[in-house]
């Protein structure tokens, strides 16, 4: 007689499902109209379809334990348009958070991701990596917070008696305004609230490198910057002489730094000139942020960041997972930034 199993794994259904998921999120994932918002929107509005979400179920109680989703993210990779899969909103009752439950749920997850998906990967915290490890992801690198300052006179503080500190600070502030003035170009920079079709057309396959890289297409932006309700986002605008757009960062004021969400430029993988730089720096110091800041993989931190002053900062690991077992994941040129999440 074979022995019934102690948990058992079911797909669910978004529209049907809702107020489940909610229940297993509250007290695990946020504040829970927070989670109510972002399900509506990353669930049930997703343009490239729903998220696969699991279920698990504890068979003595029949109680539902457990849950863990993939939301669909079209992506590049090697020359071709792929459907990828970002792993996001594990949750399992406390009582049932032994590694057997945990490591059942995300085993099923990436068995019926591989179904569904080309690639799947994912961002998890430093205590679950070794169960991403053991259930057969591979890690992808790193994605890494780069910073700028843009006033100086805490740096100097930190460096110089009290005294000198402030006009240290000023003095730092204006030969980098200076410099910035120079290094920009002349090129034009304008803040606009939403994404449209002169954004999107920066956009190219051809310019993508190996990938894996997200498709930043019209359908993208809209999505995934101008409707989350998880964001409050707009857009910096760069066009050159002929008023060409030729890069955009989308951005968020973070307590009082400015945070790159995303960006993309005409230059494609290769990422954005100094140039271009300078622009979004300029723009961030007449709105007055001390600071700017962008988490990039080192795919997407290409040198000219560092030579516009931006230095790394602490690090998040990723993980992923191909269906194809020829394809190197962790060798994989994954090109992420913070829009490659959920939130």
């Amino acid at each position: 007689m074979t022995a019934q199993p102690a948990y058992t794994v079911h797909e669910a259904n978004v529209e049907r499902d809702r107020e489940l998921i909610l229940g297993l999120w509250r007290g695990n994932l946020g504040q829970d109209a927070r989670m109510a918002r972002k399900y509506d929107w990353f669930y049930r509005e997703c343009p490239f379809g729903p998220p696969l979400t699991l279920l698990l179920r504890h068979e003595e109680s029949g109680e539902w334990v457990g849950v863990a989703s993939a939301g669909p993210r079209p992506m590049w990779m090697d020359g071709r348009r792929i459907l990828a899969g970002v792993l996001v909103d594990l949750a399992v009752r406390p009582e049932h958070r032994s590694l057997g439950p945990a490591l059942m749920l995300q085993m099923a997850l990436m068995e019926a991701g591989l179904r569904r998906f080309e690639l799947l990967y994912g961002f998890p915290n430093p205590k679950a990596a070794a169960v991403f490890k053991r259930v057969g992801y591979a890690p992808m690198g790193e994605l890494v917070r780069h910073a700028r300052v843009l006033q100086h006179a805490g740096y100097a503080g930190r460096k110089l008696p009290a005294l000198l500190a402030a006009p240290a600070g000023a003095l730092l502030d204006t030969v980098d305004r200076v410099r910035l003035w120079f290094r920009a170009g002349g090129l034009r920079a304008y803040w606009q609230a939403n994404a449209d079709e002169s954004l999107a057309a920066v956009w190219s396959p051809a310019a993508t490198g190996p990938g894996p890289i997200a498709v930043r297409d019209l359908d993208f932006l809209c999505w995934r910057i101008d409707a989350s309700p998880l964001l409050e986002a707009r857009y910096l605008v760069v066009r050159d002489r002929s008023d060409s757009v030729i890069a955009w960062f989308s951005c968020e004021a973070r307590e009082r730094s400015l945070h790159v969400v995303d960006s993309w430029s005409a230059q494609g993988a290769s990422g954005p000139t100094q140039a271009q730089l300078a622009a979004l720096l300029r723009a961030a110091r007449a709105a007055g942020h001390p600071s700017v800041s962008i988490e990039l993989s080192e795919a997407a931190a290409s040198d000219t960041w560092r030579k516009a002053g931006f230095v790394a900062r602490e690090g998040r690991p990723v993980f992923g997972c191909a269906r194809d077992a020829r394809v190197d994941v962790p060798k994989a040129r994954a090109w992420l930034t913070t829009a490659d999440e959920d939130e």
